[in-house]
């Protein structure tokens, strides 16, 4: 499977560009690979490349769908849009100056189960609800151990006394007479067919003469709704929960919703991966003759014996300490490193043993005379 190409490379435009640049770069490139403009030997390859750079306005020119695309790349699209959401939220009508190319996008873009039409178009967007995401902060001990979360979210919920119609009860929406139930109107300029977005109906193709008193005809009413979310343990940062359904509800497929999880810096440790670092402090005589120090991990206090001689930065392993894996109970390491703290004020009694333990450094063990000078 061949790699998908960079949107921004598609456009040729920088990572940073403004929608105001992205609109223009995108004008001119629809202009010239519009496939009424090549020759016919042409036509199949110009189609091509009007989809490829229209996929990627419909991602650049949208702010969620660059966000994610920034941070995630194709995967981060491709796992919450299909081909039909990024083609038909773009706002190709605002590019032609309040218009679009009407029939070509039609034509173009059937085979991904849509068109421009209006009516037909309308019901489609109702079909399946906006994806929603809601960002959780939880402690390092919390993404350890796993938690439970609250979660509120704000969502447009099919109105209940109309089911999503928009009409008062016991009556209809009437067809459009500007643009007679397509929801686009037509002019020609030149060899271009350019269409616009009915401006009577708003390209539904119907109208509401008596609209419902409870959503004001919208169809939806926005609703507030708390949910607890469960984070299992070991979950990384940046991790984006699914729970399905849970996102606007405006069809009869309601779109989902995703729990974003951050986790706080911690004071004592750093993960990486499933594994943790831990700095300790040890004092020169524990480095010098060994000894146990008590070591804080995420499981609870634990004993580490520490050898004879150990070197400053040195770095000790508690197994099984660490994160486990969300998808099994397999856990990481936690790594202690030792910083040796040297004292800065000595006693007259503590520099004389030290004086001695100098004199005597080159003759016989030193440990041993270490261990006898501080016994």
């Amino acid at each position: 499977m061949s790699t998908p190409r960079d949107y921004y490379e598609i456009l040729g435009v920088s990572r940073d560009a403004g929608l105001d640049d992205i609109k223009k770069v995108y004008r001119k490139l629809a202009m010239q690979y519009h496939p009424d403009r090549v020759s016919e030997d042409k036509k199949k390859e110009s189609e091509e490349k009007f989809k490829e750079i229209s996929e990627a306005y419909g991602v650049l020119s949208d702010s969620e769908k660059r966000k994610l695309y920034d941070q995630y790349g194709h995967e981060g699209i491709d796992s919450r849009f299909s081909t039909e959401d990024i083609f038909r939220s773009a706002n190709f009508g605002d590019i032609f100056g309040g218009g679009g190319f009407g029939s070509i996008f039609e034509d173009l873009f059937s085979d991904f189960g849509f068109s421009g039409g209006g009516s037909s178009r309308g019901a489609r967007r109702r079909n399946r609800g906006r994806d929603l995401v809601v960002d959780v902060s939880i402690t390092l001990e919390e993404a350890f151990s796993g938690v439970e979360r609250t979660v509120s979210v704000t969502r447009n919920q099919t109105c209940s006394s109309c089911h999503g119609e928009g009409t008062a009860s016991g009556s209809k929406k009437v067809v459009c007479s500007t643009c007679r139930g397509s929801g686009t109107v037509y002019s020609s300029a030149g060899f271009i067919r350019l269409g616009q977005t009915c401006p009577k109906c708003g390209g539904a193709g119907e109208m509401i003469t008596n609209p419902c008193t409870s959503c004001s005809g919208q169809g939806f009413v926005r609703q507030k709704k708390t949910l607890t979310v469960t984070i299992p343990a070991g979950i990384g940062d940046g991790v984006s929960l699914r729970v399905t359904g849970e996102g606007e509800s405006l069809g009869s497929t309601p779109g989902d919703l995703y729990v974003r999880v951050s986790i706080k810096a911690h004071n004592l440790f750093k993960r990486e991966g499933r594994d943790v670092l831990y700095n300790a402090k040890i004092d020169l005589y524990t480095a010098v003759l060994g000894g146990k120090i008590e070591v804080p991990t995420l499981d609870g206090k634990v004993s580490m014996s520490i050898p004879e001689g150990t070197q400053p930065l040195s770095v000790f392993r508690l197994k099984g300490k660490g994160f486990s894996n969300v998808r099994s109970s397999i856990r990481g390491d936690q790594f202690v490193r030792v910083n040796i703290e040297i004292p800065k004020k000595l006693s007259s009694k503590e520099k004389a043993l030290f004086k001695e333990l100098n004199d005597l450094k080159s003759n016989g063990s030193f440990k041993e005379k270490v261990k006898k000078v501080f016994s």
